[in-house]
């Protein structure tokens, strides 16, 4: 978190050094910042493993892009098609989250994947219910699922 308040404070002062007040100068200025925060990394302890953040979000991202994109379209052929092959089933899931912003976060990832929905979470924290409209590979479903939460969690370790 103090690499990313740097960060801003770096590209804010970009912009008003350059007097350049448009959100590309904006852009360029913390693109700037997060290249000297990378720079002095190693002589920083507060900012131990910033760097290594933005590659791993561009890489989630692009993952969950892509798996979205599956989900969508597997929901969308088997509604199209006449033939209803969708199997729907809940799950219990064990969970490595521990926190309860990491707990949400990815309880809403998987709510956000067409076709399934996150339902609940259990007293101790420790197992999350998700129904899934297409159960045909409970072990496929939570091998995905925990792997969608390894790479969310990833992104703030």
């Amino acid at each position: 978190m103090i690499g990313a308040a740097w960060n801003l404070l770096l590209g804010v002062a970009w912009v008003v050094l350059t007097g350049d007040f448009s959100g590309r100068n904006l852009l360029a200025g913390l693109a700037f910042g997060y290249l000297v925060l990378a720079l002095i990394q190693p002589q920083v302890p507060a900012l131990a493993g910033y760097a290594q953040r933005l590659p791993r979000l561009i890489l989630f991202v692009g993952f969950f892009f892509k798996e979205l994109l599956l989900a969508n379209l597997k929901v969308a052929f088997d509604v199209v098609t006449p033939p209803w092959y969708m199997k729907p089933g809940v799950i219990a899931m064990p969970l490595k989250a521990r926190s309860e912003f990491e707990i949400a976060l990815v309880a809403n990832l998987i709510s956000l994947t067409p076709g399934t929905l996150s339902l609940d979470v259990s007293d101790d924290r420790r197992v999350l219910y998700i129904h899934a409209m297409f159960l045909d590979d409970e072990a496929e479903l939570r091998r995905n699922l925990a792997e969608l939460e390894r790479r969310a969690l990833e992104l703030f370790h």
